[in-house]
This record gives C-alpha cells, structure tokens and sequence, in this order.
C-alpha cells in the first residue's frame, strides 16, 4: 500500500455530511489531484454503536441529498460498508491513493480507530490529515484553572466564549474533481429504510434530511422563532425552536454556520437579544461532547460512581410499554411519546418530563430510557442522548438536583397552559378512550425522593 502526491486523495466522511464547512473536502479539492469521498458504514468495529432505527432511516436520506451534491460539483459519492480498519486500506489500495483526509471524531471508540488508521496509513507512506469541523472549541483546549475537564456547564461556556469568536466556515468547492473505475455500494442494498411496516410517514412529513434542509431550517429559525426564543423554547404547543438538533448531529450543518447566521447584520433587536440563549444551548451540545471526550463510556456508566448504588426497579412489561407507547395516563408524557414515534422527535421540555418520569416516577434506570431514545429520535447522538438523560436522572455531569422531580401536570399547566401540545398527539384527551394514570404522581414522587435520599446519605465525596 503505497502512495504518492501524484495520486488521489481520499476524503473519509462520517458525521460530516456537507459539502460546505467541511475542511477535510476543502483541504483535499485544495490538494489539486482527484478526490475520493467515501461514506463508510461500519457497524461491527470494537465499541462502535450501531445505529438507531430511526437515524438510520435519516442516513438513508441525509447520504442521498448528499451524493446528490457531490455529484452536481462533478465528484462521487462512494459507498463501502465494513471496518473501518479494513475497507479503507482497501479503498486506498484500489486507487493508489496518496493521502487519506477526515473532520475529527472525539468518541472513546471512534478515536481508537481513527488513531489505529492514521498509524497505519502513515507507516505505508500516505499522508494523514484531521481537522476540525464539528465542535466549536475540541475538548483538550478547555479546562479548568487546575487543568482538569470541567463538569459544570456555565464556568465551561464561560470558558469556550473567552476563546474569542469562533472561525469562519469554509467555503464549499464549486467542483470536486472525482475519481472513476471503482465500484461502490448501492444505498438502497444497505437497507436503511423500514419496510415491514413503514412507519416513517410521519418521518417524511416531519422532516427534509440534507445539507440544503438544514440551512432552510436554519433561516426559517433566524427569520421567524429568535424573536421570542428564550420564552418560546419551553412551550411545546408552540414553533419556538431551531429543530436543528438531527442536521448538526449528522454534520449537514456545522455549529460554525449556525454562530455566523446569528452574527448577521439582518437579525432584529429581538432576535439580537435571544442569540445568547439559543447559543448557550449550542454551547450545551458542546458540554455534553466535552464529558464524553473524557468519559467514553457515557451511554453504559453512571458519569457519577455513588448511583451505582440506585435502587432502579425493573418495571412490569406493561408499564415500561405504556410509557414506550404513550398510554401512561399522564397527558404531558403521552404527547411526548406520541410525537417522538410519529416524528423522530421529542420537544425538549417534554423530554425531560418524560424521562422524568420514567427515571423517578417509576424509578427505572435512565439506560432504559436512553436505549428507546437511540432506536427512536432522529437526533440521538453519542453524547447528548447519554449525557441529557444522566442529567435528568442526577448521575451525571452537571445534573439536575436528586429532588427535582418534573411534575408532569405543573409542566403541562405551566408551558402548555391551553393544551395545544397535547391535543395534538392525544386526540382521545377527554374521553373514556384515554386510559387511568399508571401510577400516582404524588406518591410515586415521595418514593423517589426516599431511593434518591439513599444515594445521597451514601455519597463520600
């Protein structure tokens, strides 16, 4: 396996699924020699999560919108599937590749990857080059006055908003010179899509995966939700929110472009003055991928060792059902469940009463919750999905106090005040169609403020 400047270069893409903002298919359209982009799907790669039902019905389309662009710039889209560790010494073997180029990743699985393939394609005379691409501030660059990783958010934002003004996105290539004669997969072979049954309809009227959806989201958000965003973003019955989560987690958006669209000069004074908070909640994503850079194991392991000692209960199949289905009986995590099955999404004030109420309503561990979030949200990604429930449950990093328990009726009566949310998903409220509350509110609460006062008198620290 050997390779010169002579021959083409390979562009690995993974979380990166854009042609703009992307430095590693800049730098190597820069190079001035044919360009490779490879999508690799690797499932079976030591620690590496596969995904998701409903994320892979997303990659389905996010990986068609983006061959579609690639294409129009005059490169391919090729398609590979297998380790990491394997196919792309393949592929660089196949074309006599000479460099091998990539947007960094900062889970624990995939940087032991990315550094075994750099080792190896150096070792072979390829020239190996990573950049940044999807994280504002990487995590080794922030830390505490003592050196350590922080694990509070608002010194951290305050940290990464010292650094100055992140950099300018990179501009798109207008041409990408491709390389031909060699065989990839077909997209539709990999199966991503449900079949038997579709149950993506409301996928597919929900959403426009891709580069081109992403940025349409994003000025739609600008132009008419920044206004009213810090009030507006708790109301679920309301269109308050960027819904940018699911293209910033496949990387059809970079948070670069998001902080440059909200520096514009076209913003009104409203607008101007919820940037900070829509941008603290960018900077949330960043603290989550933060704690897992240095606690890889988030989606297994209490972040906090003293819950190790919770006393979760294994629910009855037909609670947890319930709960799955949207059948509790307790209309605000009804609605919650409902949206999230027919869209891939959950608004955020219902996911946390939700997971609240799984999590200390019905006392089940959070990995319960965490696992169904991974199958079923179309935004679900390594440190978010783990780290949001760690918070909830108060395992994790920053989390919230053990006796907060989201009373699901107060949250309902609070941000949800006329029920426009919750008629929406749950057209049978009001009648003997909708069933009895699974379990008492009140009294399920004084239960977990007993299990939760357990952890505390035991926590040494």
């Amino acid at each position: 396996m050997t390779g010169t400047s002579e021959h083409p270069t390979i562009v690995w893409l993974r979380d990166d699924l854009r042609v703009a903002d992307n430095p590693a298919l800049r730098a190597a359209v820069d190079r001035g020699r044919p360009v490779a982009l490879l999508y690799l799907l690797d499932e079976v790669s030591p620690g590496i999560r596969p995904l998701g039902a409903a994320s892979r019905w997303w990659l389905h389309h996010s990986l068609a919108a983006l061959g579609a662009d690639i294409a129009e710039r005059g490169g391919t889209l090729l398609l590979r599937r297998g380790a990491a560790e394997t196919e792309l010494p393949r592929l660089v073997d196949e074309l006599g590749a000479g460099a091998v180029l990539w947007n960094r990743r900062y889970g624990g699985p995939q940087r032991r990857v990315d550094a075994a393939l750099e080792s190896t394609l150096r070792e072979a005379g390829l020239e190996v080059q990573s950049f940044q691409a999807n994280l504002l501030v990487e995590p080794w660059t922030v830390t505490t006055g003592e050196g350590n990783p922080f694990r509070v958010f608002t010194p951290f934002w305050r940290a990464c908003l010292a650094k100055g003004a992140p950099r300018d996105p990179v501009e798109a290539p207008a041409s990408i010179p491709g390389v031909g004669g060699v065989a990839g997969d077909d997209l539709e072979d990999w199966a991503l899509l449900p079949s038997h049954p579709d149950w993506a309809g409301g996928l597919r009227e929900a959403w426009a995966p891709g580069e081109a959806g992403a940025h349409y989201r994003l000025d739609s958000f600008v132009t008419d939700g920044l206004d009213d965003y810090a009030k507006g973003r708790d109301e679920p019955g309301t269109d308050s929110t960027s819904r940018l989560s699911p293209h910033l987690r496949f990387g059809e958006i970079s948070p670069f472009q998001v902080w440059q669209r909200t520096q514009r000069g076209d913003l009104s004074a409203d607008a101007e003055g919820n940037v900070g908070k829509f941008l603290s909640e960018l900077g949330w994503r960043e603290f989550n991928w933060n704690i897992l850079f240095h606690f890889p194991d988030l989606h297994e392991r209490n972040f906090r060792s003293e819950f190790d000692a919770f006393p979760w209960e294994t629910p009855a199949p037909p609670v947890l059902q319930a709960w799955r289905q949207g059948r509790t009986g307790v209309p605000l995590v009804d609605a919650g469940m409902r949206e999230l099955w027919q869209t891939g999404y959950m608004h955020n004030r219902a996911r946390m009463v939700v997971a609240s109420f799984l999590v200390k309503n019905l006392l089940v561990d959070w990995r319960v919750g965490e696992k169904w979030f991974w199958d079923t949200l179309v935004d679900a990604d390594e440190a978010s999905n783990p780290g949001n429930w760690q918070w909830v449950a108060g395992s994790g990093a920053d989390a919230a106090p053990y006796f907060r328990v989201f009373n699901p009726v107060l949250q309902a009566a609070r941000f949800d005040p006329r029920g426009d949310y919750q008629r929406r998903y749950l057209p049978e409220l009001g009648t003997d169609a909708y069933p009895d509350p699974i379990v008492d509110v009140k009294a399920s609460r004084a239960e977990a403020l007993e299990a939760y006062d357990f952890v505390r008198r035991g926590d040494r620290r």
